[in-house]
């Protein structure tokens, strides 16, 4: 009994220690000194659609739009499908008003509430319509809230040079951090899960899921995503490695977003995706069948591991409590640790922030711990079952 509980106690350790320390620091040993390059294109080579699912989203619409009309990209090969869905604000209208400025917009409107992945699936087949679907014919799909630097279509359209791509991310800039809220600790997340998937795509071109806010991929890769997923760009990057494609990500590709500052609606973010990713790990679980590919170990060790993190963290906090009880020392301090991450930290990071002081490594533990139980709270909701891919997105802000 006792060895089995040191066998749990120790695997779970390395899972943790393998997803946040050794998984990226192989990645980093085998994507940071590889550069790619491009080959020269022209502009006119490819046909753009640009693809935006939107719902009540008249605090950002507006400016969202002004910024598709400064994009540095030939009009005659881009057009912009926008669908609403069943928005109650005043979104129909912001859209219209712009019909004549921006040329190439073209209006879905719904009157019924489906989710994401609906208007998301309409939205193609509008695409596809106008411009039959080939490997010159790109998405980029992208949200009302995320704004594209000028030369966006001009940077991300050079990785298609490549035949094996089939989907390109972006590079996410946060904007509006303050030290005073979970913002810069959600902007650190965000900045290094990024520099992640870029030394996945440059080692293998195994870049795995898009920043879901902004991403290209080649017309002939998408696939329907099913109306229920919480998570629709992981399942359409999982269904390109089905099909034989690869993935990057463009660091040069910029584009900016207004990070949360409400560790509540992030949280709720958080769960909503949590529940979305053990949609795709029950339905892409077969890649782990093959764990020494390429594909399962960067699956594994990116993605699952993170997800069931909470798990790991119950099996090491029982496991040594139970340890500690007999009377094990070095057992007994990982527990006590661990109670302390859990229960004191945060404690304290609340209690200092009362009086303003702010440290970045108590905010930092803060905010993962709370992750870490969005995360539980999503698998909750996952386990209860999800018939719709209808969701209330997160207060917007502003980018500046």
């Amino acid at each position: 009994m006792i060895l089995l509980l040191k066998i749990i106690c120790w695997i779970c350790l390395f899972g943790i220690l393998h997803t946040y320390l050794f998984y990226p620091l192989i990645m980093w040993r085998l994507g940071s000194t590889k550069k790619r390059k491009f080959q020269e294109i022209q502009a006119t080579d490819f046909e753009v659609s640009i693809l935006m699912a939107v719902y009540n989203e008249e605090m950002v619409l507006a400016e969202k739009l002004e910024n598709l009309c400064q994009l540095d990209f030939p009009a005659t090969q881009l057009r912009i499908f926008v669908g609403s869905d069943a928005s109650s604000d005043s979104t129909g209208a912001i859209l219209k008003s712009y019909t004549e400025k921006l040329a190439g917009l073209r209006i879905l409107e719904f009157a019924e509430r489906r989710g994401k992945p609906s208007v998301l699936n309409d939205l193609v087949a509008a695409a596809s319509a106008e411009r039959p679907i080939a490997a010159n014919h790109i998405f980029l799909i992208t949200d009302a809230n995320v704004f594209l630097a000028k030369d966006l279509l001009t940077k991300i359209l050079r990785s298609f040079s490549d035949p094996e791509i089939a989907l390109v991310d972006t590079r996410m800039v946060n904007t509006g951090a303050d030290k005073e809220d979970i913002s810069t600790s959600e902007a650190a997340y965000i900045s290094l899960e990024g520099q992640l998937k870029l030394w996945e795509g440059n080692a293998w071109k195994m870049m795995l899921g898009p920043f879901g806010g902004c991403y290209s991929l080649r017309s002939t890769h998408y696939v329907q995503v099913p109306g229920h997923f919480l998570v629709d760009d992981f399942y359409i990057a999982m269904r390109v490695f089905e099909n034989g494609g690869r993935s990057i990500s463009d660091p040069d590709a910029l584009c900016y977003e207004a990070v949360s500052h409400d560790i509540d609606e992030e949280f709720r973010r958080k769960a909503r995706i949590s529940a979305g990713n053990f949609q795709n790990l029950a339905l892409f679980g077969h890649f782990l069948q093959k764990p020494f590919s390429r594909i399962g170990f960067v699956f594994f060790s990116h993605k699952v591991l993170r997800w069931i993190t909470p798990f790991l963290f119950l099996g090491i906090w029982v496991s040594s409590g139970i340890l500690a009880l007999k009377g094990n020392f070095w057992y007994s301090l990982l527990f006590l640790f661990e109670s302390g991450m859990f229960i004191l930290f945060p404690l304290l990071d609340r209690l200092l922030a009362a009086f303003r002081i702010h440290l970045l490594p108590l905010r930092h533990i803060r905010y993962f711990i709370r992750m870490n139980v969005a995360l539980l709270r999503g698998f909750g909701r996952y386990m209860k079952g999800i018939n719709k891919g209808a969701w209330e997105p997160t207060k917007r802000t502003k980018t500046s």
